[in-house]
């Protein structure tokens, strides 16, 4: 529900840092000397506009402390480069990594903000000579870029969609290494991972990542749960989220808590 003060939160966040990490996390800060369980991932992870985040649920359920890692449109590149949170990660008991998307990270073409990974910062040479007629000052966000390039030449596209898909396999690989203890990955979108294959749109999150290159990791990690969210959970819309009125567009574009119930009972019967 939209909260009565127009551009004031109703959630207090509590926003907090964790070693020598540059990035903001959900709090309260967790303490990292006693047993926990740690939760990577993005939108969902962070629970935006949500009281009780799925890593919440699963504290109160299993009675242990559980660290919320997430970022809002966090991508892979916010962690795979952040040696501090994954070194806390390799303390945990176990942790959870929510798949991102591909499109938020630095390829080959185009470079993003090493946080705020949605940020598009820079196209390189190659990506300008394949898409000369292309003015990348236009772009703040690697969503708009990228639904505009396939939308211009699909062709092309696909030059592009491969070197992201192996940009993403790598840095995944690199992700998890750097993880010593146990790690449960986590897949949460409106569909399945699909087998490749061409589609008009962007496709939903994470966007190109498929079956296949989940399956590339399987060896790298202790277990695989997969949610696709049920149509009854995207028809509740914002149903029980709270944000000020002026984000309510945002809010439409996120899911809520009954998303999250459902993330938690699942995960649950993994961790305990």
């Amino acid at each position: 529900m939209a909260y009565e003060r127009p551009g004031e939160s109703p959630i207090n966040y509590q926003q907090c840092r964790y070693g020598n990490s540059k990035l903001l996390f959900r709090g309260p800060k967790g303490n990292t000397k006693q047993k926990f369980m740690a939760f990577i991932g993005g939108t969902e992870t962070y629970g935006k506009y949500i009281l009780q985040p799925f890593p919440n649920l699963i504290q109160n359920q299993l009675g242990m402390p559980c660290l919320n890692f997430g970022a809002v449109n966090g991508g892979v590149d916010a962690f795979a480069n952040d040696d501090s949170i994954l070194s806390i990660c390799s303390r945990a008991r176990v942790t959870v990594v929510q798949v991102m998307g591909a499109h938020n990270m630095s390829n080959r073409f185009y470079s993003v903000h090493p946080r705020r990974n949605d940020r598009f910062l820079k196209a390189s040479t190659l990506m300008r000579t394949i898409f000369r007629e292309v003015d990348f000052t236009e772009f703040a966000f690697t969503r708009h870029l990228l639904t505009t390039l396939k939308t211009l030449s699909p062709d092309k596209f696909e030059v592009l969609e491969q070197e992201l898909k192996a940009a993403w396999l790598a840095r995944m690989e690199l992700l998890l290494s750097k993880i010593s203890g146990k790690v449960v990955l986590l897949w949460v979108s409106e569909e399945p991972p699909s087998d490749p294959k061409r589609e008009r749109d962007l496709g939903k999150d994470p966007l190109f990542v498929d079956r296949t290159m989940i399956a590339g990791l399987r060896e790298l990690v202790s277990d695989y749960v997969e949610i696709v969210v049920p149509r009854d959970i995207i028809d509740q819309g914002t149903e029980g989220m709270l944000y000020p009125e002026l984000e309510a567009a945002a809010a439409r574009e996120m899911y809520g808590p009954g998303l999250h119930r459902m993330i938690s009972d699942r995960l649950v019967s993994v961790l305990s």
